[in-house]
């Protein structure tokens, strides 16, 4: 007999392609506490689902994926976090589909996923606010607004550290 993880929150993220999900990968290694970067660079839909909805989350999220197109993203920008710097993701369709899941699952969602959402993928986090004014500064004087690619909608459980992944949903 062998024992069975313990239940733990979702996490919905987008899922990038290679070459971008590798630039933002650099930038997180170059700006992020390393003693804090257990993951890599992603866009959290969700930051707390209940492990109860998770056959239900891999249902929706085939449907929304299966034989349909990728949505169009842009890294439109840089935000402050206050204590750290995000790029700021633009992407209307992935916006329709995270309302779409929010609607499915309204009864479930944390205050946190309830409230507004601000597509980012943080790159800098858990640092002093002048550090982050001084990345934010220099970061902005050479950023270009540029199209990412976003290949699907991933799911995973929160264990408290590095995010293990329960599935993948890809686009056509």
């Amino acid at each position: 007999m062998t024992d069975a993880p313990a239940p733990a929150p979702i996490i919905v993220s987008a899922l990038f392609g290679r070459h971008d999900q590798g630039w933002l990968d650099g930038l997180r290694r170059e700006h992020f506490p390393p003693e804090r970067n257990q993951l890599d660079a992603h866009c959290t839909l969700f930051h707390h689902l209940p492990p109860s909805a998770a056959d239900e989350l891999k249902h929706r999220l085939n449907g929304m994926t299966r034989g349909v197109r990728a949505p169009q993203a842009k890294a439109a920008g840089l935000m402050s976090l206050g204590r750290g710097v995000a790029i700021r993701i633009e992407s209307p369709e992935l916006v329709a589909i995270r309302h779409e899941l929010a609607d499915a699952f309204s009864g479930l969602l944390t205050p946190q996923d309830a409230g507004g959402w601000r597509p980012h993928v943080t790159i800098q986090n858990k640092v002093t606010p002048a550090t982050a004014r001084l990345l934010l500064a220099n970061l902005s004087r050479g950023f270009e607004p540029r199209m990412v690619e976003v290949i699907g909608l991933g799911a995973w459980w929160y264990r408290g550290g590095p995010w293990e992944l329960l599935s993948r949903h890809l686009f056509a």
